[in-house]
């Protein structure tokens, strides 16, 4: 008896995708521990988001705001766009699965790059679709190398503008020219969870694009520089037929009521955000150069991480990975991203950020860099 008569089974596809792992958030026997893999911002959540949930108690029997109207209007002050043009959801996760879902069906094409987020591959894959990976430049996003993979298949195109896990970003006019480039009939995902952290003139969100286009939104999260990770709020500023069509197949109540009153109270407070970009400007200046001083490449970054390259093996990254975490520093591995011998690092508080450089100069000091047999 074959098990599709035995049992429910899942469409052709589904058992084939790797499920997304996080980086681990624990070590076992250490006293003092950093988690530095999940890019969290040192700085926590504005204490206005934090107030704003204080008596959430009293209204944990009702049903949210389905259309999350407080959280779009605060997004629209905020930015200056049409609340109507914006969607939100439970993490910018959800929306780039609602996404893949409703413009991707089986045999499509969806375009990521080649160290591109883990979640573009796999909100394609679900959805029926066939994923194109893209080669990179330098672990930087190839405009020519996405738009010679387009066929008359493709509809979708995922970037991360600034990357995750490079650090790396286009500029504005690589993003114009990437759009030019595109069929009009093919959507253009700009993720910017990183977007806040960067500080280069030449750097564009891709705004501009989603104002004036109608094959192009840009999506943005609460996780990062807002510090509102355990609350998974996300949202996208989009064409209206995009708005309107994601607004037909996603969850009636796909953000619960503190997200969308930490949400709306966090947009209140950017100098909370400007003291977060201030920090992280700071720190990522320094641990960069001070990585590089004990001999490794780090890949530049505008985001809130640093990618360490430990060229002499992929096994002198597993070797780093198990000390730092021997010495309470919890770090991400990025095997699953295609770069075995990677490590992707937050920055973290300045004590965080200290006792790095002091465990990893340990590491090198002590030969752990060199291959073990």
């Amino acid at each position: 008896m074959s098990d599709q008569s035995i049992r429910p089974m899942p469409r052709n596809g589904i058992l084939d995708i790797e499920a997304y792992v996080p980086g681990r958030s624990q070590v076992a026997g250490s006293g003092r521990v950093f988690k530095l893999s999940s890019n969290e911002t040192p700085l926590g959540p504005s204490p206005l988001a934090v107030s704003a949930i204080g008596n959430i108690d009293k209204t944990l029997a009702l049903y949210p705001d389905g259309s999350a109207k407080l959280l779009r209007q605060a997004v629209s002050k905020r930015y200056g766009l049409d609340e109507n043009r914006i969607v939100c959801g439970n993490g910018s996760d959800d929306l780039l699965h609602l996404l893949a879902s409703a413009y991707i069906g089986p045999g499509d094409e969806g375009i990521f790059t080649e160290h591109g987020f883990l979640v573009y591959k796999i909100a394609i894959l679900a959805a029926g679709g066939v994923p194109i990976v893209a080669p990179e430049r330098n672990f930087t996003t190839d405009v020519d190398a996405i738009l010679s993979r387009v066929t008359g298949r493709t509809k979708i195109v995922y970037i991360a503008n600034p990357n995750n896990p490079t650090g790396t970003y286009i500029p504005k006019d690589e993003l114009v020219r990437l759009h030019k480039g595109l069929p009009k009939n093919v959507l253009l995902v700009i993720d910017g969870a990183y977007s806040e952290y960067v500080q280069s003139p030449d750097f564009s969100d891709g705004t501009e694009l989603a104002l004036k286009y109608d094959n192009v939104v840009i999506t943005r999260t609460f996780s990062k520089i807002h510090g509102l990770a355990n609350l998974r709020i996300g949202w996208f500023f989009g064409p209206q037929a995009i708005c309107d069509t994601i607004n037909r197949i996603r969850g009636p109540f796909n953000l619960n009521g503190p997200a969308l009153l930490a949400g709306s109270a966090a947009l209140e407070d950017w100098k909370h955000v400007e003291r977060a970009v201030s920090h992280n400007a700071t720190w990522l200046q320094w641990l960069s150069a001070e990585i590089s001083k004990l001999g490794f490449c780090v890949t530049p970054s505008v985001g809130n991480f640093v990618m360490i390259h430990f060229d002499a093996s992929p096994t002198q990254a597993l070797n780093a990975d198990e000390f730092l975490a021997a010495h309470g520093l919890i770090v991400r591995g990025l095997t699953s991203y295609g770069l075995p011998s990677c490590l992707r690092v937050t920055i973290g508080t300045e004590e965080a950020n200290r006792y790095f450089i002091e465990v990893l100069s340990k590491f090198v000091s002590q030969g752990s860099s060199k291959e073990h047999a």
